[in-house]
């Protein structure tokens, strides 16, 4: 009940604050929203940015091996010359690792260039060109809106054909009806037998929607086959088999397929997603450290903004803390009282800031910029947090002197 009526109090208190002193509040709350604002747009940004990153790899699965060149997280005290040194996987090494392999249920081989795609008078500028095997989709997985990818036949002749998003037909044809249709990539005509399902632009990728893929096997018409940089091998692993395991097994046949003599060291990088997402997330905790930085000088800009503000609330109230504790009231009451009035002052600072965040996604979302900022819930009652944390800061000075007032002291100032 005790309880109940420090609430109370303390809301009333406040509101009377808040509504005398409409200014004065205001400007005392100003730093606790603006350090709240800060981290919750921090927030908002980077977990939208982290989340489309993220879903950028979803078409990539766990159990899925990488055999490149370059090794996705570099560390060590291996010289990076001796990376430049090294050979990129060909279509040939694909194939003859897949012979060699036993626990894998699927190799595919990829590679990649970017170039203008033409259909008639109208051209789509530096497109990502992907150059696979047939056994692609076994690896990766793919969603068709229209027509199928080329098969094995397809694939071993070099046939000219491809498949391609949706902004690449858009932009050529109008229109995503466009099987049987050509386009020409470097003189060279491809028809187009599948389209893939559009996935929407964001402010980190643009998924499948301006790719065109072609197999590998006609890749020599397009591509500088000799001076290529970034192909790679991936290699799934059958069902039950441990990275771990199948890793060891590529590291030993793929040393045969490149021939490299027992001793020596691997000419070799093999990559997994979860080092890249590992990558990514650090990279992001690093910028939400720097986000709280920034807030917390805000915050305690707004924390002694607060403090003042109760300090002249005590002042302002010597009078009725003497005629409470005249009638009884414990010094833990006032103290209380005064810590419950002050929480709420930041808590209504940290809604105000909430409800500017609310606005200014609002904004960005209807601005289409390839970005939807969303937050969570668990960030909104992080927010909360820190305003009571603000909230307890600020108002333990004010409080205590609050509680420590002697009552004579007090009533002499009628």
């Amino acid at each position: 009940m005790m309880w109940l009526r420090l609430l109370r109090e303390s809301l009333s208190f406040a509101w009377s604050a808040i509504v005398v002193n409409k200014l004065r509040t205001f400007l005392s709350l100003l730093g606790v929203m603006v350090g709240i604002f800060v981290i919750s747009a921090i927030f908002a940004v980077v977990d939208t940015m982290e989340e489309d990153l993220m879903d950028s790899f979803s078409m990539l699965d766990d159990d899925v091996l990488f055999v490149g060149k370059w090794p996705w997280s570099m560390g060590g005290d291996y010289p990076w010359w001796k990376y430049v040194q090294r050979r990129e996987p060909s279509l040939r090494d694909s194939e003859e690792l897949a012979d060699r392999l036993t626990l894998a249920s699927d190799v595919a081989f990829q590679m990649k260039g970017m170039y203008s795609i033409e259909s008639g008078d109208n051209s789509y500028p530096n497109a990502p060109v992907v150059a696979v095997s047939d056994t692609y989709p076994g690896v990766i997985s793919l969603d068709f809106a229209t027509g199928r990818f080329f098969n094995g036949s397809e694939s071993a002749a070099g046939r000219p054909v491809a498949v391609i998003g949706n902004e690449i037909a858009m932009s050529l044809f109008g229109t995503d009806e466009v099987l049987g249709k050509k386009i020409k990539v470097k003189g060279q005509k491809l028809e187009i037998i599948g389209t893939f399902t559009q996935q929407g632009a964001s402010i980190v990728s643009t998924g499948f929607d301006e790719i065109v893929m072609v197999p590998a096997t006609f890749a020599p018409r397009i591509f500088d086959v000799h001076n290529l940089e970034g192909a790679s091998i991936m290699v799934k692993a059958k069902e039950g088999v441990e990275m771990a395991v199948l890793k060891d097994e590529i590291i030993q046949q793929f040393r045969g397929v490149r021939r490299v003599r027992p001793g020596n060291e691997n000419d070799f990088s093999i990559n997994q997603v979860d080092m890249l997402t590992g990558i990514i997330s650090s990279i992001f905790t690093q910028v939400e450290l720097g986000g709280w930085f920034i807030a917390i000088f805000a915050i305690l800009v707004g924390c002694f903004s607060i403090a003042n503000i109760m300090f002249v609330s005590v002042r302002e109230r010597t009078k009725i803390i003497g005629v409470q504790k005249a009638l009884g009231a414990k010094s833990s009451f006032i103290l209380i009282q005064f810590l419950f009035e002050a929480i709420v002052l930041c808590v209504f600072g940290a809604v105000l800031a909430l409800l500017a965040i609310e606005l200014m996604m609002f904004l960005v979302n209807i601005s289409d910029i390839g970005m939807t900022l969303r937050i969570s819930l668990s960030r909104v009652g992080m927010a909360i947090s820190i305003a009571v944390v603000s909230g307890l800061l600020a108002g333990i000075a004010p409080a205590l002197s609050a509680a420590r007032m002697p009552p004579v002291d007090a009533m002499r100032s009628f």
